[in-house]
């Protein structure tokens, strides 16, 4: 199966029931306060992904997350209930990476600038990103999170986490014919049941408190190793494209 087919399966419809977060546990409350959750309209319909909070303007996420309406929830643990911690931002400005190849997935990442910044504290807070090309290497047990499905019949709102184990490329060369360890990462051990899947997209692969992947695709079965972008080999991008677009006013009210 071609990887822009694993992308349809990766970004979940809402009504759709497939597995998310597989062989993963619950998240203690609020220990993943970089975390949001995007709420996508596009022609196809509703659907949604992950993201996570580089500055107090700008949310992290994959290309293929992309919408004409993307409203952005940060401070969640329940995505489905009111909690006073939640964060509700518009999003006033998508930036997909200019290279980005939806046939063949290549340079999945995308910047969304919020509408108006995030109130920072203990909840809502953004994560670090790499400062060298440096990553972690075959064997590095990672955390990736997300929110949605848990089984074929079962739904659930409640952040997702689980470990995994950075693979050699090998592993994804020999399964995804257009994979390439120099803008991806590899992760998730084939012998075991643990990967993310569908609805996990854009959300981040965080080792030793660094966000070094965004959930890109993997196979239509969800079985692993699955691929990342590696944001490592885009740190440059980022960094431009964020000065470039001055901070929000503000004096604008929070939603």
């Amino acid at each position: 199966m071609q990887p822009i087919l694993l992308l349809l399966a990766f970004l979940l419809p809402s009504r759709a029931e497939a597995e998310e977060i597989i062989g993963g546990q619950e998240a203690r409350p609020h220990s993943r306060p970089y975390m949001a959750y995007l709420q996508i309209q596009t022609p196809a319909g509703v659907s949604a992904c992950g993201g996570f909070l580089v500055r107090e303007d700008f949310v992290l996420t994959a290309a293929h997350c992309w919408g004409s309406v993307i409203n952005v929830i940060l401070g969640a643990h329940n995505i489905q209930r009111a909690e006073d911690t939640q964060e509700r931002r518009t999003v006033l400005r998508a930036i997909r990476h200019p290279q980005y190849d939806q046939q063949n997935n290549l340079n999945d990442i995308m910047l969304l600038q919020l509408e108006s910044r995030a109130r920072l504290n203990q909840v809502v807070r953004s994560v670090t990103l790499p400062q060298t090309q440096k990553t972690p290497r075959p064997g590095a047990l990672c955390t990736a999170a997300g929110w949605g499905l848990v089984s074929l019949n079962g739904r659930t709102s409640i952040l997702q986490e689980v470990q995994l184990r950075v693979q050699r490329d090998q592993k994804c060369s020999n399964r995804f014919r257009f994979y390439t360890g120099q803008t991806q990462i590899c992760v998730g051990n084939p012998r075991e049941r643990k990967s993310v899947f569908r609805g996990d997209s854009g959300g981040p692969l965080v080792c030793d408190d660094v966000a070094e992947g965004i959930v890109s695709y993997g196979s239509s079965d969800g079985t692993p190793p699955a691929v990342f972008t590696r944001v490592s080999s885009y740190n440059s991008w980022i960094r431009r494209t964020m000065r470039r677009f001055k901070q929000h006013d503000q004096t604008k009210t929070p939603l």
